[in-house]
């Protein structure tokens, strides 16, 4: 392995770390297109839909938002085979009275929706959406909610690193760290090695060529002496 390579490796090494640090925070989290999901699965008691999105917002990420109908379908196909979730799920959605129009609490761009046939109501005060999870349609319900089987959250990629715990951190740290020095490690040792190898294969040789060369000598030397033996 030339010299060269080494650095070009390290670069490397720390190119993938850049990359995997800057995807989902676990394995709990599935990852589609340039966002992570989780599905937090536990039941619990809500004063109102603030406290829903504060489960997301608590790890670093807010309520789902839908932005075509691929990304519906990947959610409606997890929810099936991975996560056990409810009938219907709240989605990050509230109708804004004052511009009349529903919003994404991401603060997304509204564009595109799911809806299902539903009677229009005048009157959508307090109106949030929710993903039925049978059909993947999209239906209108009050935001103030009392219970929810379960939270939908959604975090873009790069997952913003000011969220994750100082454990998280201090592990991925360890974990790059680790990953280099062990390669630094790995590429002294095998120079030492080639170097060594080197060595002993020279030294070999000049043994056998300086033996190669006393032997001759011996040779030559015997027959003139014989030479010189038989004149006299």
């Amino acid at each position: 392995m030339p010299r060269a390579v080494l650095p070009t490796l390290l670069l490397q090494l720390l190119g993938l770390a850049a990359a995997t640090a800057s995807d989902c925070p676990s394995s709990t989290w599935v990852q589609f297109q340039d966002s992570c999901y989780i599905f937090l699965q536990e039941a619990i008691k809500v004063e109102g839909i603030e406290d829903v999105r504060n489960q997301c917002t608590g790890h670093g990420a807010d309520m789902i938002s839908i932005h075509n109908k691929e990304e519906n379908a990947f959610i409606l196909d997890t929810l099936k085979k991975q996560w056990k979730a409810p009938d219907d799920i709240l989605l990050g959605m509230f109708y804004d009275t004052d511009e009349a129009s529903f919003k994404w609490f991401d603060n997304s761009n509204m564009t595109f929706h799911n809806w299902a046939d539903q009677d229009d109501d005048d009157d959508l005060v307090d109106t949030c959406g929710f993903l039925h999870t049978k059909t993947g349609e999209w239906k209108k319900g009050n935001c103030e909610v009392s219970t929810v089987e379960g939270t939908l959250c959604k975090a873009a990629i790069p997952y913003d690193k000011k969220y994750l715990s100082d454990n998280h951190i201090l592990i991925a740290t360890l974990v790059v760290a680790s990953t280099v020095i062990l390669t630094v490690l790995g590429a002294i040792i095998w120079f030492s090695y080639k170097r060594h190898s080197d060595s002993g294969f020279t030294t070999i040789f000049s043994t056998v060529s300086q033996s190669s060369f006393n032997d001759d000598c011996v040779l030559v030397g015997g027959e003139e002496n014989e030479l010189a033996v038989q004149f006299d």
